[in-house]
């Protein structure tokens, strides 16, 4: 017998929609066919809806333990959940201590235990001091490392800090050994902060003026120099966060070229624009930078055309204070996005623009599980985790702060009216979010990626 049984959906497979029935056994998907005449205990009419894998978001920030203030487990998976994300790969900053060492990482495990409502792995970092730890790290089952070649860290004891271009070669090194992923945050730091720097003296205090205080070229050389970086050491690499197609177009020059690497972008990239920020305000203030409508227009051509493989959130939540300053360029850079990335998408992609919503799925959750080695997620096929997300596409809503789940109930997409809506996510067969209804018991589980191949 099987577990549940969803009917009347349109299923969303890897290369196809397909009206059809999904069955569930053991959190598992078991069956799809037209009609599946085994009995389950428990039937689900999905009523034409959209039926997706969840979300598989390989940027996601949560600040416990340190800065559980800014966002804990319970809340920023309860938006997860409520947005259609169904497991992510947690970032190794924001939080304090950072998530450099093995004993870092078990203050991060022992913190989600029964507070996260979705699957989850962690990322190691790559710092100026952890040489050492990076193959422990890697035995312990991190799913990726992440590093910055912009400015970052507050200085404060065990927080994050940016690599140098030695210590980024350095580290290259020993994660080509492991097979491991590393994933850069690509800015030309010496640019940027004496842009930055020179942009206040002259008393620019604008969101838009912290945009024009990080150009294009700033981010599309850090992107060059870490892929040849890549190229020489032979590490793989996945340029997180790419907000410009020049940026897009020397990644596939270095694939091209034989490097092992991978382009991701977030939806406030195609969802927001420069000429809309200052109307915002720093709630849209982020690095690298959301660009102009000029910009935006091309990157839903990339996207459209298979160039960009991966979008993930970059939810990088703070508490208001952080937000509210006067000058932009005091106000913490980084957005509450995650409980919006799959709706918003699918309206501005799906229904506006008529992308495939198999290509949605496949930026969404297929390429990122099999990038980042999450071999049970993101796509819906027999035997897969039962993970999956129902959309509507037949209602509509608008996102007002009353209605999201961070801890700090602020977003840049405040006001903005979205033409579908995420009605119920199912997590291994178990429904965790229904629209209009509770919460249930966390049940998220930690997922140790092991079996990388090293040169």
């Amino acid at each position: 017998m099987l577990d549940t049984l969803i009917r009347n959906a349109r299923l969303v497979l890897r290369n196809e929609v397909v009206n059809a029935e999904l069955g569930i056994r053991d959190g598992k998907i078991a069956v799809i066919a037209d009609r599946v005449e085994e009995p389950a205990r428990e039937t689900v009419d999905a009523a034409g809806q959209y039926v997706m894998p969840g979300m598989v978001d390989v940027h996601m920030h949560i600040s416990e333990p340190g800065r559980t203030e800014w966002e804990g487990y319970e809340t920023g998976s309860q938006a997860m959940a409520a947005g259609g994300t169904t497991s992510f790969v947690e970032m190794p900053l924001n939080t304090i201590p950072a998530t450099t060492d093995v004993a870092a990482m078990d203050l991060k495990i022992g913190a989600a235990s029964g507070q996260c409502h979705v699957d989850y792995a962690l990322m190691g970092g790559l710092v100026p001091w952890n040489f050492d730890d990076l193959k422990p790290m890697s035995a312990a089952g991190v799913a990726a490392y992440k590093c910055f070649v912009a400015t970052c860290g507050s200085g404060k004891p065990g927080d994050f800090k940016n690599v140098n271009d030695f210590e980024l070669y350095e580290g290259m090194k020993i994660l080509a050994e492991t097979g491991d992923l590393l994933v850069i945050h690509c800015e030309n730091a010496a640019l940027t902060d004496g842009l930055g720097k020179k942009a206040r003296a002259e008393g620019k205090s604008k969101v838009s003026d912290y945009v024009a205080s990080r150009p294009v070229f700033t981010e599309v050389e850090a992107v060059q120099r870490v892929l040849l970086i890549a190229k020489e050491t032979g590490c793989r690499v996945h340029i997180a966060h790419n907000s410009c197609p020049e940026a897009v177009d020397a990644i596939h020059r270095a694939i091209a070229d034989g490097v092992d690497a991978s382009v991701e972008s977030c939806p406030h990239y195609f969802l927001l624009a420069t000429e809309e920020l200052d109307a915002i305000g720093p709630r849209a203030k982020c690095s690298p930078p959301i660009r102009d409508y000029a910009n935006q227009a091309r990157m839903w051509e990339y996207l459209a055309a298979g160039k960009i493989g991966i979008l993930g959130s970059d939810h990088s939540p703070c508490t208001f204070d952080l937000k509210d300053k006067e000058n932009a360029f005091d106000a913490w850079g980084g957005l509450s996005a995650c409980q919006n990335s799959v709706d918003a998408m699918f309206d501005a992609g799906v229904k506006q623009r008529g992308l495939s919503p198999t290509l949605l799925a496949q930026v969404l959750a297929t390429n990122p599980a099999e990038r980042f080695g999450l071999k049970d997620k993101g796509e819906i096929a027999i035997g897969k985790d039962a993970d999956l997300v129902f959309i509507d596409p037949e209602q509509s809503y608008t996102v007002t702060a009353e209605g999201l789940y961070y801890k700090n109930k602020h977003s840049a997409y405040e006001g903005r009216k979205i033409d579908c809506r995420v009605t119920r996510t199912v997590l291994r067969g178990r429904t965790i979010f229904e629209l209009g209804k509770d919460f249930g018991k966390a049940d998220g589980r930690l997922i140790r990626v092991t079996g990388k191949q090293g040169r």
